[in-house]
């Protein structure tokens, strides 16, 4: 996919928003792509500023819409690919003591996602990649497990298209007030959790139910 470099993007700022401002406004989508594969590396990198942000950008020209979702989406399963090889390679002793050194990251993070993915498996690393922290983490116990590559890639894939669509869209409609999705993305990812909880036991109160009418039909 190709962008166009337009203009610059009229929004100044610090830290890791400015950080990222630069690199979207020299890479284009690349630059997009590449600062979401770090925030899969680093879960303290926010996913909530990078792709509101691309989408601002390609409201300004800078790149287009398909490339903002394309480049991103690619970051996101590059970032999770490599976390899923971390997890396959170093083991889970290895992961959790080189967790429990690094800055800004809590060790329970990483023993609650590999429960999560414990109890769901393949659909923790679908439903995972809209949930903060989750987004990130739930590719190290698809690696320490060795789930199945392309089923992890097709997941992660569609988790992650749906997941930035919706941050990308946001900030490609919202234009220079792009940065209001930070505040509510924290909402939209409890609804998501909710819903998740709730299908969830939906489906466990259904297949508990079949089992029951099963055992009642047997002679």
């Amino acid at each position: 996919m190709q962008f166009v470099m337009l203009a610059p993007l009229q929004e100044p700022a610090d830290g890791f928003a400015g950080w990222a401002t630069q690199l979207v406004h020299d890479l284009g989508g690349a630059g997009a792509g590449l600062a979401i594969a770090l925030e899969n590396l680093f879960p303290p990198l926010p996913s909530e500023v990078v792709l509101p942000l691309t989408g601002f950008a390609a409201g300004q020209g800078l790149l287009t819409l398909a490339a903002a979702l394309f480049w991103t989406t690619l970051g996101s399963v590059v970032g999770a690919a490599a976390l899923y090889w971390i997890g396959a390679l170093l083991g889970r002793q290895r992961v959790h003591a080189i967790w429990a050194r690094l800055p800004l990251v809590k060790p329970s993070d990483l023993d609650r996602t590999e429960e999560w993915f414990a109890r769901h498996g393949a659909k923790a690393i679908f439903l995972g990649r809209m949930v903060p922290i989750f987004r990130s983490l739930i590719s190290v116990p698809a690696g320490i497990e060795r789930m199945g590559m392309p089923v992890f890639l097709v997941l992660t894939t569609l988790g992650s298209l749906i997941w930035n669509s919706v941050l990308v869209l946001a900030g490609y409609w919202l234009g220079d007030q792009w940065e209001l999705v930070e505040q509510y993305v924290g909402v939209i990812s409890k609804v998501v959790a909710v819903l998740v909880a709730l299908a969830l036991a939906a489906f466990l109160l259904t297949r508990a139910g079949r089992g029951s009418a099963a055992q009642r039909r047997r002679p």
